[in-house]
Formats: C-alpha cells, sequence, structure tokens
C-alpha cells in the first residue's frame, strides 16, 4: 500500500504523524498539487476530490479523506489507540478533533487558500473570506489556551489524534502570520510537549 500526499502540506503532514505514533512504515508517492498533478486523469481515477492526501491498497482500494485514512490503521493496529481507550475518552477525542479541524485547521486553509492565490489557477479567491478567516483561527487561539491551562494535552493527559491535528493546523498557519503570541503561554506550553515527540518531525 502507499499514500499520495504533498510533503509540504498540513494534512498528509497529519498522517504521517499519526503513523509515526504507531510506528507504522509506509511508502509515499509525492504529488505536485502546484503544478496540478493531482488533476490529472489518472490520480482523479483514484481520487475523484483530487484532495491529498489518499491512501492506495495493494487491491487498488482507494482511501480519501485524513481521519478516514487513519481510522482504517487505527482498526487494523489498535494498540496504542490514538483515538481513545475507554467510550468516554473516544467521544472526547472525536470532539476535539472536531474544533480542530473547524476552528483552527479549516480557517487556516481558507485564509491560506484565499489570501495568496497559491491556487487562482483552479479556483477564485475571495480575499475578505481569507482574511476573516485568518482573524477567526487567531481569535480561537485564545480559547485554546484558556483550555489547556487545565489540561496536558486536548484530552486531558492522553495524547491523540485531536492533537496531532491541531499542532499541524498551527505550524502551517505561520505561513499566512497566524501564530501562538506571548500571552497563550499555556498554547505555548502545549505545543513545546507535542513537538518533543519523535513524531513530530515525520
Amino acid at each position: 500500500m502507499k499514500i499520495y500526499q504533498t510533503q509540504t502540506a498540513p494534512n498528509p503532514r497529519r498522517v504521517r504523524m499519526y503513523l509515526a505514533e504507531k510506528g507504522i512504515k509506509m511508502e509515499y508517492v509525492e504529488v505536485d498539487i502546484l503544478g496540478g498533478e493531482n488533476l490529472n486523469a489518472s490520480l482523479r481515477a483514484k481520487n475523484p476530490t483530487t484532495k491529498i492526501p489518499f491512501l492506495e491498497l495493494d487491491d487498488g482500494t482507494c482511501l480519501g479523506e485524513t481521519m478516514a485514512i487513519c481510522r482504517y490503521f487505527e482498526e487494523l493496529h489498535p494498540e496504542n489507540p490514538l483515538m481513545g481507550r475507554t467510550p468516554l475518552e473516544k467521544a472526547q477525542v472525536e470532539m476535539w478533533q472536531r474544533r480542530a479541524e473547524f476552528n483552527s485547521m479549516l480557517p487556516i486553509g481558507m485564509c491560506f487558500q484565499h489570501t495568496t492565490g497559491y491556487f487562482k489557477d483552479r479556483m477564485k479567491p475571495i480575499e475578505a473570506w481569507g482574511i476573516e478567516s485568518g482573524k477567526n483561527a487567531q481569535a480561537y487561539l485564545t480559547e485554546l489556551n484558556a483550555h489547556l491551562a487545565h489540561s496536558e494535552f486536548l484530552v486531558g493527559d492522553y495524547f491523540s489524534i485531536a492533537d496531532i491535528t491541531l499542532i499541524c493546523a498551527i505550524d502551517f498557519a505561520r505561513v499566512v502570520k497566524i501564530r501562538p503570541q506571548e500571552e497563550h503561554k499555556h498554547l505555548l506550553a502545549w505545543h513545546a510537549r507535542v513537538s518533543s515527540r519523535a513524531s513530530y518531525k515525520a
């Protein structure tokens, strides 16, 4: 099996970091998304949404969407679970995973796409929407900081896929000058804890 990705994009990094935490080795196929390689007929046949990453199994079956890929491996390799260990913890991980996606990853992505013109050959950037999305993502850092004042990770003392999503979003946000500030001391301490993990360099 192999994963089609772009090394510098945040969603493929989420998968790489997740697999590193699991100790799963993987073959990666680099895709030039700036050059539009993901839009060609052969890759579109494998992955109609054209988004990366996507996983191709040995029998040719393809799985798109970051969380779907991670869920597949979570079921195959349940040891060292990253999606919760108890019913409550699983629900809490899902809750924080969605919050990290909707309040960080998504608006940061919208800020990037609509203010940089990176994909202007295949979409119509709306700069005002990108700016507003960036403001929303920056504002959410304050909410995260308050939560992390009383929590080692997003779900108590349990490191999970939600932390992976959040750190990949926050790191990518530097491209559009969104970053934790001095007053976000709890968020910065969380970032230091997560970035000290071996999987962070994946």
